[in-house]
């Protein structure tokens, strides 16, 4: 593996979960070639204790490990930190991936994968992690208010849990209140491609988002979906 991009400043932090050490060796070297500072763990409790002491920018988490799952790990360090995490699957296997996003994922990439592309992942959820993404203050819908730079979110006065993904995806709907915004529009908007606006993954962060937001599906009072056309986020009528 060559590199070929200028590296990212401030230095980004890296925690690698991955038994396949020498496909970890590879891409450690690419990574670390770029500006990158990665911690290897190919066991994977060794890897949680290492992101919840070193708080890194950034998990890469493969989801085949031995003794205990991805999910499993991806689930124990989401409720830990809030530390971004990308979960690496098996390419096609579109349930991994819903899976991943379901436990707390914030983005995944597919073996076998493009170091390039990898690295630009990695640097968009650092950014994310970072608040690097947006010089406006406050958004204001409703009864939400959202601080972009402490990245919180209040509902009604009560402080919301989201993940990164979460966050980033609610952000771009509040920047656009009222507008129907389609799944490839929020998937090139969060994650900067357009190319799996197709799959579940925004079906899967809306219902979460849902959840979180006390919306019935069938009657939502904020986060409403247009069949066949998108997503908008409605303030309440007064």
């Amino acid at each position: 593996m060559s590199s070929s991009v200028a590296p990212a400043s401030p230095s980004i932090s890296v925690v690698y979960i991955e038994d396949d050490l020498k496909l970890a060796r590879l891409t450690e070297q690419y990574l670390t070639s770029n500006g990158v500072q990665v911690s290897v763990y190919s066991e994977p409790r060794a890897g949680i204790a290492a992101g919840v002491r070193e708080r890194p920018d950034v998990v890469l988490l493969d989801l085949m490990l031995p003794e205990m799952d991805g999910l499993e790990v991806c689930r124990q360090l989401r409720a830990k930190v809030a530390t971004s995490i990308i979960m690496v699957t098996a390419r096609g296997q579109e349930v991994d991936r819903v899976l991943g996003l379901e436990t707390g994922a914030d983005d995944y990439i597919a073996k076998p994968f493009s170091p390039r592309e990898l690295l630009a992942r990695i640097r968009a959820q650092a950014r994310r992690s970072r608040g690097q993404t947006r010089p406006q203050e406050e958004i204001v819908v409703g009864p939400l208010r959202i601080d972009l730079a402490t990245r919180t979110v209040m509902l009604d006065d009560t402080e919301m849990s989201l993940t990164t993904y979460e966050f980033e995806l609610l952000r771009v709907l509040a920047e656009r209140p009222g507008r129907v915004l389609s799944r490839e529009h929020l998937i090139e908007s969060v994650r900067g491609s357009a190319d799996e606006a197709f799959d579940r993954s925004v079906d899967v962060r809306i219902s979460r988002l849902r959840q979180k937001l006390g919306d019935n599906p069938r009657h939502a009072r904020l986060l409403k979906t247009i069949r066949g056309v998108g997503y908008t986020l409605v303030p309440p009528r007064t």
